[in-house]
């Protein structure tokens, strides 16, 4: 009670709230900018299980945005030098550790298991399949990017009566956009929309999210827009469902 005191107390949460948290098994694909902020709030706030998945391996460069990592795990895998640091703050929380990119496979799988996936992905191409692997299994998806001072959001419900996919916003793969090795994120910005990824999750698992909204962020000006999205009838994805 006193770990949890401070958002049970809140009413839209309470100790009924606070046990659907703990229930909870939610994935982070992606241990770095996004799903560092993402997965310390969420371990933070009592989510039961979490699953985190990531190939890569720490490097000196991640240190300046990606905060759940340090200098002593450099060349570390990322989701277990993740795990190490949720563990540390929250004990209670189980953490299962996939050291391996997220192909469709694995995606599918998970998706089946989990109660959200939180996209902390850095391409489109991964974003494109965990997007098919939730419309698949009927799972909500939070969506977070950021690149530069520009930032997105998005909370996604396929299965839902006119509820949109990721890819009745972004068609294509993507292959060809940006990265930030190429054209640079600022650190404070990725935990900007990881920390809403994390709020977005409580939300969705406690009754509250409102989906089907995308969110941008210009950092630069501290200004927000949003445009309400409506599925695609003729989005290849989604409407096969």
């Amino acid at each position: 009670m006193s770990r949890y005191s401070r958002q049970e107390i809140l009413t839209e949460i309470g100790p009924h709230g606070q046990g659907m948290l703990g229930d909870a098994h939610v994935a982070v694909i992606g241990l770095g900018g996004l799903g560092s902020a993402a997965a310390l709030y969420l371990a933070g706030a009592g989510i039961g299980q979490l699953s985190l998945v990531d190939g890569d391996r720490v490097e000196l460069s991640n240190l300046q945005r990606q905060i759940v990592h340090n200098e002593a795990r450099i060349g570390e895998n990322k989701a277990r030098s993740a795990a190490q640091q949720l563990g540390a703050l929250n004990s209670s929380t189980q953490i299962e550790v996939i050291e391996q990119r997220a192909d469709d496979a694995a995606l599918s799988a998970l998706a089946s298991t989990c109660d959200v996936l939180l996209d902390c992905s850095d391409n489109f191409p991964t974003r494109h399949a965990i997007n098919r692997a939730c419309v698949s299994q009927r799972t909500a998806l939070v969506s977070g990017a950021a690149i530069r001072w520009e930032g997105q959001l998005m909370v996604l419900q396929p299965g839902r009566a006119g509820a949109p996919c990721y890819a009745c916003v972004f068609r294509g793969d993507g292959e060809a956009a940006e990265s930030c090795e190429q054209a640079g994120v600022l650190g404070p910005l990725v935990g900007t929309i990881g920390s809403l990824q994390a709020l977005e999750t409580i939300k969705l698992l406690t009754g509250q999210a409102t989906s089907g909204v995308l969110h941008t962020f210009d950092a630069r000006t501290t200004n927000w827009r949003k445009w309400t999205v409506p599925a695609d009838p003729a989005c290849p994805v989604c409407q096969n469902h």
